[in-house]
């Protein structure tokens, strides 16, 4: 799968293509309706099928400082998205100067100049340029002006409502990883460099590794989770079951929020400032503040054993 990092690496001889848009942050189900119509329709008329993302989040640039929890990084978008069928992926930077476009530049210079599109997929809610004028009935009738259909796709619903990236990440929020995986399709991931920490588990006898997570990331509620360790996230390496506590320490007086895996039943585990992923399967428990060491450690060993309860013994594939 070929990927851009914005609009100048697209080829200039680029064939007539069918378009997706959308943040499609996560990836999740909703997400993946709209891509998999964008490929049925690439697959029937012979064509590419490119995704058009945007990075960083608009709401950072359009109200600077509500930047959501980003439920992926940029990299692991672009390779679902390759998963589920993108012959391409275009990461667009949404600037103040893209924002600013109207209707019709955003579709000339974007979908036209750059992709000559045949089709344009959306979400029914999709909204577009200057101020968010345009909406999918902006976007049929500048299709039908200039060469392209839209398909814009109902959003899809579960259970706990429509699935949207907005409510994953109230999901995510309230530590229910479970089910943000559902709707998801996957675990929720985080990543980031394992960094130095106090080294306190060490000298209780639960070693972690501190996992410094990429910036505006969606963590989970503080407590302690059941979790599968990546040592590669984009390549081969193994992952390990892993009790991953979120927060601020309290018995400990902590201040400062971290997230550090211990992994099960492996001596000696030094990753330090390797990249590393965690999956986060279940929630344990919330964060307590224990009157001590003891009970800290027996309730650590107590979340040891829901781990391993929760995720099975051995290493996993």
């Amino acid at each position: 799968m070929q990927i851009w990092r914005s609009l100048d690496e697209v080829p200039a001889d680029q064939p007539p293509s069918v378009v997706a848009i959308g943040v499609f942050d996560g990836v999740h189900y909703g997400h993946r309706v709209v891509v998999g119509k964008a490929v049925a329709h690439g697959r029937a008329l012979g064509a590419p099928v490119v995704v058009i993302t945007f990075d960083p989040h608009p709401d950072e640039v359009l109200r600077p400082g509500t930047h959501p929890g980003l439920l992926s990084t940029i990299e692991q978008r672009c390779e679902l998205l390759g998963l589920i069928g993108a012959d391409a992926v275009c990461v667009v930077p949404f600037t103040r100067d893209l924002a600013s476009m109207t209707p019709e530049e955003f579709v000339d210079h974007v979908l036209v100049e750059r992709f000559h599109a045949s089709a344009v997929t959306v979400g029914e809610n999709f909204r577009f340029g200057r101020r968010a004028s345009g909406d999918t009935e902006t976007l049929s009738e500048l299709g039908v002006d200039r060469g392209f259909v839209v398909d814009a796709e109902p959003l899809v619903s579960g259970e706990g409502g429509v699935w949207s990236s907005t409510y994953i990440r109230g999901l995510i929020r309230a530590g229910d990883v479970a089910s943000a995986a559902y709707s998801l399709g996957r675990p929720h991931r985080l990543e980031g460099a394992v960094v130095h920490g106090d080294k306190r588990g060490r000298e209780l006898g639960y070693p972690t590794a501190n996992v410094a997570t990429t910036p505006h990331a969606a963590v989970p509620a503080d407590g302690v989770y059941a979790a599968w360790l990546v040592l590669d996230p984009y390549g081969d390496a193994p992952r390990y079951p892993a009790a991953v506590s979120v927060g601020t320490n309290p018995t400990f007086d902590g201040v400062e929020r971290r997230v550090e895996a211990y992994v099960l039943d492996v001596d000696d585990f030094d990753v330090y400032g390797r990249h590393v992923a965690l999956d986060f399967v279940e929630r344990i428990r919330g964060q307590v503040k224990f009157d001590g060491i003891e009970p800290l450690m027996a309730q650590m060993a107590a979340d040891v054993d829901a781990t391993r309860l929760v995720l099975g013994d051995g290493n996993g594939g």
